[in-house]
């Protein structure tokens, strides 16, 4: 059994954490940290904990390296950009397992970070010592994993088969990306507000959604030829759900047919990840409370342009879920530990 600890418990992903970690059968939680409530129990501050035995004397510490690599096998940062850049080091120095859910190591350009960010990036140094880990298709090959972000999961999950068979024509990428409002964190906002949330629809963060370079870093690993991405990026009033929408022109002499087949052949052998038949689209009904991704095509014949829609859960497959299944396959363990789950109905 794999003792876990986790900073940044109180978020939504760190919560997250905790329910999905609650059922897996080879990790445990024995550490939580924070910022606030500091020597409070899990149970006073989240009653909807009491009667779990495994969390009545769990309380929030403050934070520790020392503590987690003496006492735990692997640590979490669900945390906001700039605080696992700050607390990472000691981690790295020791080669301690981490997954880490926020952006500070997603872009390997220290330049690229501060331009999205708006942060100070970590030493280039420490930057090469982290994966970017996609877990559908990437494997850790060290012990800090980069966990990708929830609209670059779903983005890449939608695009990975038309890059990587070179089946669209590169520079007529267009990507409508929704994203309910746990997206936006806990803080409070003007954005996130309910007055301003509810009965509404915002788009946001217009061409500098700091996921646009990390989506692109990870397209040009598998397309040299990648162009620039026209991205997109509003808040819906649901609780949880992403749904990408994504539009592009086929390639000279492909067919629908062969778009069809190429997701199929990049997928049916990812039990995480299902492309819907027969013109089927996916709603966010599908996805949430899971860590499934769910595809599906289609093609305007009179326009020549295909529609794929993804949707995540972007609490689960674009965050605490995804970081499990990384954690699983650092530790060799069943992929769908901890994870497999039916949707929310």
């Amino acid at each position: 059994m794999k003792k876990i600890a986790i900073i940044g418990i109180s978020g939504y992903s760190g919560l997250e954490l905790l329910r999905l970690l609650h059922s897996h059968p080879d990790a445990e939680i024995v550490s939580v940290y924070g910022t606030s409530n500091i020597g409070t129990k899990l149970t006073e501050l989240f009653p909807k904990l009491i009667n779990f035995p495994k969390y009545a004397d769990l309380t929030i510490k403050t934070f520790s390296s020392k503590e987690i690599i003496a006492k735990a096998d692997l640590v979490f940062f669900a945390t906001p950009a700039g605080i696992a850049a700050e607390l990472a080091a000691d981690f790295i120095a020791a080669d301690f397992p981490v997954v880490d859910l926020s952006g500070d190591f997603r872009l390997q350009n220290p330049a690229q970070y501060e331009k999205w960010y708006k942060k100070t990036a970590i030493h280039k140094n420490l930057l090469s010592k982290a994966d970017y880990v996609l877990a559908d298709f990437d494997q850790p090959t060290q012990a800090y994993i980069s966990n990708p972000g929830c609209y670059a999961t779903a983005t890449l999950l939608s695009l990975a088969p038309l890059y990587q068979a070179n089946l669209i024509q590169l520079d007529s990428v267009i990507i409508d990306a929704k994203s309910g409002l746990s997206g936006a964190g806990k803080k409070l906002t003007d954005s996130s507000h309910y007055v301003n949330a509810n009965e509404n629809v915002s788009l946001y963060k217009l061409n500098q959604h700091q996921h646009i370079p990390e989506i692109f870093n990870k397209l040009v690993s598998w397309n040299v030829d990648a162009k620039p991405i026209q991205f997109s990026t509003s808040l819906i009033p649901v609780n949880r759900g992403i749904f990408v929408s994504t539009y592009a022109k086929l390639a000279e002499g492909i067919t629908f047919s062969d778009v069809v087949a190429a997701y199929h052949q990049t997928y049916d052998d990812k039990y995480f990840v299902r492309v819907l038949n027969d013109g089927l689209l996916p709603d966010l009904h599908s996805v949430v409370g899971t860590n499934f991704t769910d595809i599906g095509l289609g093609y305007n014949e009179l326009t020549h342009t295909l529609t794929v829609v993804t949707v995540i859960d972007n609490l689960v497959k674009g965050a605490a879920g995804q970081a499990i299944q990384n954690m699983n396959h650092f530790f060799d363990f069943d992929e769908k530990a901890g994870l497999d789950l039916v949707p929310i109905l």
